[in-house]
């Protein structure tokens, strides 16, 4: 079986659950707390994927992992433990964040800068991005990077805003040698 099939199969079922439940945004909370556990802790997986680890440490680990107690995501990692399914437990709950993203038309966007910004000039970055966007809710994230020289990039799903330095400076090259 596909690997990216169990987590998606997994990962829906748990999207319909949770919506009977009334708790699709607290599950994704959860999720997304547990996605940055593993991205801070690659090991995880390991621990995950260890036969000589217990059920019960696994468990914890999970539970652990989410930040708080929640009846319904417990009841998850109980399911995918039975199941035998707790190796694939990050990319469920990447495929879960996906799909509670995409039935709550949620865009991620991403502001890439050359240094850091002060507060007021985020918030102006996040305001023109918004304008631009005002059928999805957005998520942000933030990063820099040195290399832009200066300027940012501005990344909502697929769509880039290249308003980068080492981008004009890139365009000027190509047209010098065209």
């Amino acid at each position: 079986m596909d690997n990216g099939l169990i987590p998606r199969r997994y990962a829906k079922a748990l999207y319909k659950f949770a919506l009977e439940k009334g708790e699709t945004k607290k599950i994704y909370e959860l999720s997304k707390r547990v996605i940055d556990s593993f991205a801070g802790n690659p090991d995880l997986q390991k621990v995950l994927s260890n036969p000589f680890v217990s059920n019960e440490d696994k468990e914890q680990l999970l539970l652990t992992a989410a930040g708080e107690k929640n009846e319904i995501f417990k009841q998850f990692v109980l399911l995918i433990i039975t199941q035998k399914r707790v190796e694939y437990a990050y990319a469920m709950m990447l495929a879960y964040r996906d799909i509670y993203r995409k039935e709550n038309h949620i865009s991620q966007a991403r502001i890439t800068t050359a240094a850091k910004l002060d507060e007021s000039r985020m918030n102006k970055l996040r305001k023109l991005v918004t304008d631009a966007f005002k059928d999805s809710e957005l998520e942000f994230t933030e990063a820099v990077d040195p290399s832009l020289i200066g300027g940012f990039v501005i990344d909502v799903d697929s769509v880039r805003m290249d308003a980068s330095l080492s981008n004009e400076l890139e365009q000027l090259r190509q047209t010098l040698l065209s």
